[in-house]
């Protein structure tokens, strides 16, 4: 396990840290040159997330290039239904999809009897290669979609990016799909389980789809699954230290108060200094720089990071990482460069 003392355990436990630990989203991914060769190696994408020696390397490369504090495995949010039968297809240019998806609520009956850990071994096998290679100098985070998020990608044929075939199950077959998040849920929790049992230290979900809920389903499609989710976890593993990623929570933040989790991460339209101030010490925070300023100078970067962490009072319990995740054309020295500010400016 990490030493104790570690900037990121310390957040999420919060307690003081010499310094502000910072980790980002996606940032195993392509814009590192090294990345794009691995996956060249490869041939497609889920070759790579399926050949754990290959998904080792690539979890590790971002740590041994930057002042990374924390690893987070690579890997995919969409794993679990291709477990139960789905089969996952990336379609270049369009995003992911899955080749046979629910297209009624008759198709929800087979996926109860599932058992989607059992089909898992190279994420196992990955998280145990990972472990090997860091030996504890770094915790490793694991993580899973939500029920809703899987939901939104699995209900519905093709590529697509407005999940409305989703949103129409809300009040066409509201009894399924709550049935069919009940059924998601157990299985994320076993999932997050099996990882936490091959060695991840903390244990993430990323609710990266609850911001497209009316404001009458939030509590029950996007926070009740998650409740779920987290107490089937919590039941094995009391300890281990949950973040979610509630993006596009907006003004329903204190629906989170209550939940089971030891850190909240944000997406870049919320204030965190806000945020801080509606939850109190409650929760860690983490967060939520706009990656786009990735793109902009040196000089922007460093101006956006101080703005930033200076809008906190008190850096305790706070985990700098983007809103969202690293987009792939971004200069991977600009990620260098920003990973640097962080710890600069908290050290000062």
């Amino acid at each position: 396990m990490p030493s104790p003392s570690d900037p990121f355990r310390d957040a999420l436990a919060y307690k003081p840290s010499l310094r502000t630990p910072v980790w980002l989203m996606r940032q195993a991914g392509r814009y590192l040159p090294e990345y794009r060769a691995i996956r060249a190696q490869a041939g497609d994408f889920l070759t790579l997330l399926k050949t754990p020696k290959l998904a080792v390397e690539v979890t590790l490369q971002p740590i041994r290039r930057f002042d990374l504090d924390a690893a987070i495995l690579f890997s995919d949010i969409l794993t679990i239904p291709d477990a139960m039968g789905l089969e996952l297809c990336f379609e270049p240019g369009e995003g992911p999809y899955f080749k046979h998806p629910i297209k009624n609520p008759r198709n929800i009956e087979q996926l109860a009897a599932c058992a989607p850990v059992e089909h898992l071994e190279y994420v196992w096998s990955t998280i145990h290669g990972v472990k090997s290679e860091i030996m504890g100098h770094k915790p490793l985070i694991g993580f899973s979609a939500s029920p809703w998020t899987l939901a939104c990608y699995m209900i519905g044929e093709g590529p697509r990016r407005d999940f409305e075939d989703a949103l129409c199950w809300l009040y066409q077959y509201p009894t399924e799909l709550s049935q069919l998040l009940s059924i998601l849920a157990q299985h994320i929790g076993d999932y997050l389980i099996h990882q936490i049992d091959s060695g991840v230290d903390v244990a993430m979900l990323f609710d990266s789809w609850g911001g497209i809920l009316p404001s009458t389903h939030y509590g029950a499609c996007a926070i009740e699954p998650v409740r779920q989710v987290l107490n089937r976890v919590q039941a094995v593993h009391p300890d281990i230290p949950t973040i979610l990623f509630a993006r596009g929570i907006g003004s329903r933040m204190e629906m989170v108060r209550n939940l089971p989790i030891r850190c909240l991460a944000l997406d870049s339209t919320v204030d965190l200094s806000l945020t801080r101030q509606l939850l109190g010490n409650s929760l860690a925070l983490q967060g939520n720089l706009d990656p786009h300023v990735l793109y902009g100078t040196h000089e922007e970067i460093s101006k956006q990071v101080h703005t930033l962490i200076q809008s906190m009072d008190d850096l305790t319990g706070f985990i700098f990482n983007l809103g969202h995740g690293i987009r792939p054309d971004v200069d991977f020295k600009n990620v260098g460069f920003l990973i640097d500010c962080v710890h600069q400016e908290t050290r000062s």
